[in-house]
């Protein structure tokens, strides 16, 4: 793949002139839509945690007003109160519990009828909120429950639905002009502090260094080779070989670190798996990275930091999103199939688009499919997407209907899927069929009886997005320098795009990538779900299912190709091949996507 022609040596500064008209194709898909999309989701996430901790403190002063009363005691108490010291013996933790419930609720209510919402912009906007003043003195005025004066009214005014509409009117409906401005700021301030990891000579920097580095560095640890190190520990592990297997890990240890350089890093994230997979602790401990979620809050900063200084999922959402657009253009219903919708980011920008699409916009229809979630809720946050995109659709005017399944997907039905006649339905599933299982474990292949149920949809476009990769051998040696290779060019573009100690990063390496890797090297069988292939294996894979391969639209391969010119580091790649279109990092091809339909 020849990428010279592709990228100058340094982003040109272009003077692009902008029509009035701004719904043109590529707008909205390549905006910073999704960035906005994923602050209203922060913002009301941060709002929900709020509203649920005043609500759990409410619940439970209910609880422990009686018990105060019996003791003839005022209530709350004050603050210096002892109820050891008292005769009747009460417990203590849940009072001050309360208390400190209380007061960080009280934190949270505002001192005027205003709500500010920074978006981690300069300016602030004010967003109009009715309702009374909030009270100094929550103990006294807003939550005694024996005068009825519990301020349920005056917590309505920080109801969902009110913090949603002024959310969606300053985020989603505000400039975005101004949001594309605040964005290209972003990235330009990560491409500054990035440029500083290149001078740090791969030390580890900032006040957590001496934790994790131990040892000042010696001419033999700066010349050290992690990745023979590491594919050395593998072989060891391989052949049951401990004691050097174990001696290799010491040395990995000794050089790596989470906060080093992008080695470093990566030497860290693969020592962890090596080390489970040697005490045969892997699935025990991939069982339970997988039940600790990562926070909302977190998956979201790490995504909005991933699209900020990375261009492949906006690259992707806009091939997607371009392809269902045209293929819809005079429908009345058009029906998303997404098979791994997670948090629905790709469908803002369309949603948008159709609202502004000559004619009035279609009525919109999404099935959105996850794999089920651990614990006992495995249909929460498919269902959470729903109402979100649900909500975005209603600002926009977008006749909007969604259906949440969450199951493995080999097992769902052609009739679970409520396909009209009348409808256009296209079928969409980007970089999430890599945790189907394949032959090697089960002769009824999910991945096959999936192809077969989108050929029996008969969709009028099926766009497929694979995570290229390599690393789905059941021969462990060689899936390990598969997997080390790809991960070495995640972890590279990381460092030389992202400062080290960005938060963000740490999230997207730990939580991201370091899950992915975790998988690959301590899990086998069924419980080894991070199984990529290459996109030309995908490709046989989708000819032999029944279907055709639509050409490549040369315009959004342009389209992509000028923009990530324009704004992204010069050596993230966007090419193509046998009508894939193909994103990457200097020369190794990270994500393919292609368009297809059944013959």
């Amino acid at each position: 793949m020849d990428q010279n022609p592709i990228f100058s040596s340094s982003i040109a500064t272009l003077n692009v002139s902008q029509e009035e008209d701004t719904t043109s194709s590529e707008e909205y898909d390549f905006s910073d839509v999704v960035l906005n999309y994923i602050n209203q989701m922060l913002m009301e996430e941060d709002f929900e945690k709020k509203n649920s901790m005043f609500q759990e403190s409410s619940a439970l002063q209910a609880a422990e007003k009686p018990f105060y009363e019996i003791l003839g005691e005022k209530y709350p108490p004050p603050p210096d109160y002892n109820p050891l010291l008292h005769d009747v013996h009460l417990e203590s933790e849940p009072i001050w519990s309360f208390r400190k419930g209380v007061e960080e609720a009280n934190k949270f209510l505002p001192d005027d009828n205003n709500l500010i919402v920074n978006l981690e912009r300069n300016e602030e906007r004010k967003i109009s909120m009715t309702g009374s003043r909030g009270k100094k003195n929550v103990h006294r005025e807003d939550i005694e429950v024996e005068e009825g004066r519990r301020s349920n009214k005056q917590m309505a005014v920080f109801s969902e639905e009110a913090v949603q509409k002024a959310m969606f009117d300053m985020v989603l409906l505000g400039d975005e002009g101004e949001c594309d401005s605040a964005n290209s700021t972003l990235r330009e301030s990560l491409k500054i502090e990035a440029s500083k990891n290149l001078k740090q000579n791969g030390q580890t920097t900032g006040h957590y260094a001496d934790k994790f580095r131990g040892k000042k560095q010696n001419s033999e640890m700066d010349v050290v080779d992690l990745r023979k190190l590491l594919i050395r520990c593998a072989q060891a592990i391989a052949a049951d070989d401990r004691m050097t297997a174990s001696e290799m890990l010491k040395r990995i240890r000794l050089h790596s670190s989470p906060l080093g350089d992008g080695s470093q890093r990566l030497a860290h994230c693969f020592a962890d798996g090596l080390e489970a997979r040697l005490a045969g602790t892997g699935s025990q401990i991939y069982s339970i990275l997988l039940h600790k979620k990562t926070s909302a809050s977190d998956f979201l900063k790490g995504q909005h930091l991933f699209m900020a200084a990375i261009p492949f999922k906006k690259a992707s959402t806009f091939f997607a999103n371009q392809t269902i657009n045209d293929v819809a253009e005079n429908a009345s219903i058009l029906h998303i199939v997404d098979f791994g919708i997670l948090y629905g980011f790709q469908w803002p920008g369309l949603i948008q688009r159709l609202s502004k699409r000559k004619g009035g916009p279609p009525k919109l229809r999404i099935t959105g499919i996850d794999f089920p979630q651990p614990g006992f809720r495995p249909a929460d946050r498919v269902q959470e997407t729903g109402r979100r995109l649900r909500d975005y659709a209603e600002e926009f005017s977008v006749p909007f209907e969604y259906h949440a399944i969450a199951q493995k997907w080999e097992t769902i039905q052609l009739e679970d899927l409520k396909i009209y006649k009348d409808e256009v339905l296209v079928v969409n599933c980007v970089y999430q069929a890599r945790k189907l299982l394949d032959e090697t474990v089960i002769s009824d292949s999910p991945r096959s009886a999936v192809l077969n149920l989108v050929r029996k949809m008969n969709p009028n476009v099926f766009v497929h997005g694979v995570t290229n990769g390599a690393y789905s051998s059941p021969y462990f040696v060689t899936r390990f320098r598969e997997a080390l290779f790809r991960f070495s060019s995640m972890f590279d573009l990381l460092e030389t795009n992202v400062p080290r100690e960005h938060p963000g990063r740490i999230i997207i390496e730990r939580d991201l990538l370091g899950k992915a890797a975790f998988n690959v090297i301590a899990c086998e069988g069924s419980e080894r779900v991070e199984r990529p292939e290459t996109y030309k294996q995908w490709h046989l894979r989708t000819v032999r299912a029944g279907f055709m391969q639509l050409p490549l639209n040369k315009d959004i391969l342009n389209k992509a190709k000028d923009n990530v010119k324009l704004f992204y580091h010069k050596d993230f790649v966007v090419d193509e091949d046998s009508q894939w279109m193909l994103l990457g990092w200097k020369g190794r091809v990270i994500f393919a996507l292609s368009s297809w339909r059944p013959m």
